[in-house]
Parts: structure tokens; C-alpha cells; sequence
């Protein structure tokens, strides 16, 4: 007889996925066992295998869900009738809101490639992508010229989200700087390179 969905499924979901990026991160992917994430959340191997089948499977949830989160919160974030400006800061902070608390997640992100088959990465290439290109339309947005080809579009953009994405390397929470501070800085850093571009 199949499992039923328990009421609270989702809020149980997201806490296993949470506990495996966990082990993940701290072990690595080949040394994390199921057992081990089994473990972690408190749930039966068995249970955890209901679900996800292989840790291949869990891994790619892991990424999918993280970055569909962010894909969304952007989407209901973003304010295209804003000054490009101001928009580029109000998609900023919420990039560094969402990544408050992701520091696993990222983790697994940048070291699951060798775990994930190729439809997998094709899907969170399409995911990655959709985020990407709504920071390079409001980067277009204050200098035009980016667009077409052969322009600094992609190198300027993918420098954006490195000072967002590496972040998680050395923020500290109560530190010397808030996470809105550093989206503001970030955001005049590029909004200052933009200006200096030829």
C-alpha cells in the first residue's frame, strides 16, 4: 500500500533536504551514506528511500529546490517598473536574503556535477539561467550598449554574482556589515564599474 502525504509533508521535505545538504557538506558527496543523512533528519532509511531513491536524487533536489527558491523570490521581488538602478539593489538584497542560512546548499551546488546525470544539469542550467538573465535585462537596462554580441554582457554579469555567490565564504552574521549594507555596496561597486566600462 503506497505512503499517504502527510499534511506537513512539505515543512518535513524541506528540513530532510536541509539535514542532507548538511552531511553533505561537511562529508562530501561520495563519503556522505544515506544512513548518515537517515540519521541527521531523524527518519528511517526506508522512509528516506521512499523518497528519494538514490543519493543522485537527493543531491539534485537539493540544487533544484534551492534554486527554484531563489528563482521565485526574485520573480515576486522584482519591480521592472523601477528606476534599473534601484532594481538591480531590490534584486541584489534578495539574492543575499535567500542565500541567509544556504551555506550547505551552496556547497553541494559547486561540488555535485560528478553526481548528476546530464538531464539533471540541464535542468538546473535552465533554472540558473532564467536567474541570470533577469540580472542581465536590468544590467542592459542602465548600460544598452551590453547588449548584442560580443559584449561584455556574460563577463559582467557573471562578475556580479561572483561578489553574491562567494559570499557565504566570509559574511558572518553580526559582523561588521548586514546583509542589506553589503547588497547596497555590491550594487554601487557594480553600478561604479558600469560607469567605467569603454
Amino acid at each position: 500500500m503506497a505512503r499517504t502525504r502527510a499534511e506537513d509533508f512539505e515543512r518535513k521535505q524541506r528540513n530532510l533536504l536541509l539535514d542532507a545538504a548538511r552531511v553533505f557538506a561537511e562529508q562530501g558527496m561520495e563519503k556522505a551514506s544515506m544512513a548518515q543523512i537517515a540519521a541527521e533528519a531523524g527518519v528511517s532509511k526506508s522512509l528516506l528511500y521512499h523518497y528519494y531513491p538514490s543519493k543522485d536524487a537527493l543531491i539534485f533536489s537539493i540544487i533544484e529546490t534551492h534554486l527554484t527558491e531563489l528563482d521565485d523570490a526574485l520573480a515576486e521581488a522584482d519591480r521592472p517598473d523601477a528606476a534599473p538602478e534601484d532594481r538591480l539593489r531590490l534584486l541584489v538584497r534578495t539574492v543575499l536574503e535567500k542565500y541567509r542560512g544556504a551555506d550547505d546548499q551552496h556547497k553541494v551546488q559547486l561540488n555535485a556535477a560528478a553526481a548528476l546525470s546530464p538531464d539533471q544539469r540541464a535542468c538546473l542550467t535552465e533554472i540558473e539561467r532564467r536567474i541570470v538573465r533577469r540580472f542581465s535585462s536590468v544590467l542592459t537596462e542602465i548600460r544598452p550598449e551590453l547588449k548584442g554580441p560580443g559584449t561584455m554582457l556574460m563577463p559582467v554579469t557573471m562578475s556580479l554574482f561572483g561578489m553574491m555567490n562567494w559570499v557565504y565564504m566570509w559574511f558572518k552574521e553580526g559582523g561588521p556589515i548586514s546583509r542589506d549594507d553589503y547588497a547596497d555596496l555590491a550594487t554601487k561597486l557594480m553600478l561604479g564599474g558600469l560607469g567605467n566600462l569603454d
